[in-house]
Formats: structure tokens, C-alpha cells, sequence
């Protein structure tokens, strides 16, 4: 699978490795072991985002740090990897402007219809995580160069984006992987899900239940939607890294197929977080709304007020519960 890549990316000196806007867990650990992968072979690197790292996940930052890319000087280096991420936009405003430095872009992913700007990539939609990808690196050109640090990272995006190993895309490999990684970083699966999941501060919880009291069902109830604004987060003291997993909640409601969640990171602009346990399909979904994703699991942002965000965005998903009917 890594066969064309491997060869481009050590035949450089200097990479600079991206991981998508609102980063979480997968791309986080995905661009961390990819940077140690890099630095094991000799390789320098350097790890960008735009936004800043939840709180949960901050400990990876402590085995590579991440920078805003406006801080370095990004004409120095020989090539830019993208991971968790197939189209530049979802990298930043900066991302989007590295094809006029005229460097080789390449990619490691496992979202559907990755754009055509890159020089190479591994795109694979049946891995349940670009972290899994990341191993079958590691296993494919030197499986002894997993150590503690990079197993750690790569366990987390396992995690993370299985839902626990919930999640139909977790497969038989995904489990051999994950064994291997416990095996190579000579951890517990506890130590990880302790930090990811288990050190939520009080006002999280409250702002958690405000959300809940905002649940409302649709179609038939099969269709679940949940809010979060600023007047929520001002009241408890929180910011949008403390929504991280709500989504799950209103798809955990017995009969619901599909989930969206609204969080409104500032007046007029609404991230929406959609996710599936049936055959509707919250890619196709987020795509008319200018985002994307996996079947199961879709992102995109809406401009106006929440009121009109649930109307235009339930609006979309009756379309496609009629046309799955047919």
C-alpha cells in the first residue's frame, strides 16, 4: 500500500506534517507518529495546526509539539503531508496557499473523494482511521520503529474514531493493530482512555446536560438533533473543546438512525456534526452543506442562526430518508 510513498517522503530532508482544523484524536495521533516515523529515518519535521489542541489530548503535543503555521517559515521546507484530510480546505487557510510554493503535497487518509493536488497519497475508506494507515507504515516498512511514544499516539486515534472499537469499520486488522500497538508501547488500553475520556471538568458536565435538555426527534423519531450556544458556553464557562463527544448522545436514543449535532462556536457560524447507525448516509448528507466526511461520520458548517441551521439542515436529511425510501 505504502510502496510509491515511503521512497518519496525519505527522499526528502524536511517535511512539514498538517493535521486538520478542530483537530481530534485520529489526526492528532496520525501526525505525531507520522513526525516520529520521519524522525526515526532521519528526516527533520515539524507538526502544524491552526487551531489549538483540546485539553484531553494535549499530552501527544508533549511527544512532538504542534505549531501554528503562520510561525514558521514554510518556504523551507522540501514537502507538506496532510493527514486525516483529503482536500486543503480542511487544513486552513494556510494549507490552501501551499500549492503556490510549488513543493510536492502528499496524503494519508481514509475519507472518500480526496482531491486531486496531491503528488502521492494513501487513501484507503475501508481503514476505521488514518491511524490504522499510520501503522501499516510502520508495519510495512519497519515495524521495529514503533516505540513507546508512537504507539501511544496511534492507539488514541484507534480509539477515537471506533468509537471504543464500536463502530462497523472496525475490522479484524484494526484489532491485530491495536494489539501490536499495546504489545510495541508496552501500555494498558486504560492509561490512554483515562486521558481521553476520563478527566472531564465540572463545568463540562453541566454544559453536557443544558445540551441534553435540548434533544428533539424527527422523522418518525429516527432523526435526533442537539445544540449547543454561546449564551450555554458563556453561562458555564466553557469554549467548544468541551463538546467534544456529545454527538454520541443523541444517537444513543433507542430508534434514532441518524444525529446531528449544532454547536455555534460564535454568532452566525454553526458547526454541524452528523452521524449514522443505519444506512443513511451522513457524507452524502454533509456534502450539500459544502462538508464531508464518511458515511457514518460527517462534518460541515452552516451560516446563520441555530433556528434556521435545524430547519435547512433537517430539511436536507428528509430529502434523503424519501429518497431511501423509494
Amino acid at each position: 500500500m505504502f510502496e510509491k510513498l515511503i521512497p518519496r517522503l525519505l527522499s526528502h530532508k524536511k517535511i512539514g506534517v498538517f493535521s486538520h482544523i478542530s483537530p481530534d484524536g485520529d489526526c492528532l495521533g496520525s501526525q505525531v507518529a507520522l513526525c516520529l516515523w520521519l524522525q526515526a529515518n532521519g528526516i527533520e519535521s515539524a507538526a502544524f495546526n491552526e487551531d489549538d489542541v483540546n485539553k484531553n489530548l494535549e499530552w501527544l503535543t508533549y511527544f512532538k509539539s504542534i505549531e501554528k503555521p503562520g510561525s514558521s517559515d514554510l518556504d523551507s521546507f522540501d514537502a507538506f503531508a496532510f493527514v486525516d484530510g483529503n482536500a486543503l480546505h480542511r487544513f486552513g487557510e494556510t494549507a490552501e496557499k501551499l500549492v503556490t510554493l510549488g513543493k510536492p503535497l502528499y496524503m494519508i487518509d481514509h475519507h472518500p473523494q480526496p482531491e486531486d493536488v496531491f503528488e502521492e497519497f494513501v487513501s484507503d475508506t475501508n481503514a476505521s482511521s488514518t491511524c490504522e494507515l499510520m501503522y501499516r507504515l510502520y508495519k510495512e516498512h519497519d515495524i521495529n520503529q514503533v516505540n513507546e511514544q508512537s504507539a501511544k499516539a496511534m492507539y488514541v486515534g484507534l480509539v477515537t474514531d471506533t468509537g471504543s472499537f464500536q463502530f462497523d469499520s472496525v475490522s479484524p486488522e484494526t484489532m491485530r493493530a491495536a494489539a501490536m500497538l499495546l504489545e510495541k508501547g508496552n501500555f494498558s488500553p486504560h492509561e490512554i482512555t483515562q486521558k481521553v475520556y476520563s478527566s472531564k471538568p465540572e463545568k463540562q458536565i453541566k454544559l453536557l446536560g443544558m445540551a441534553l435538555e435540548t434533544i428533539s426527534l424527527h422523522e418518525n423519531q429516527q432523526i435526533a438533533t442537539m445544540y449547543v450556544t454561546q449564551s450555554m458556553f458563556q453561562e458555564t464557562g466553557t469554549s467548544n473543546e468541551d463538546t467534544e463527544g456529545f454527538v454520541a448522545y443523541p444517537l444513543s436514543i433507542e430508534g434514532v438512525k441518524a444525529c446531528v449535532f449544532f454547536r455555534e462556536d460564535r454568532a452566525g457560524k454553526i458547526k454541524l456534526s452528523l452521524r449514522s447507525q443505519s444506512d443513511i448516509d451522513v457524507n452524502e448528507w454533509a456534502r450539500k452543506l459544502n462538508g464531508g466526511g464518511h458515511k457514518k461520520a460527517a462534518g460541515a458548517w452552516y451560516q446563520g442562526s441555530i433556528e434556521h441551521a435545524i430547519t435547512d439542515v433537517i430539511k436536507i436529511g428528509q430529502e434523503q430518508w424519501i429518497n431511501r425510501l423509494i
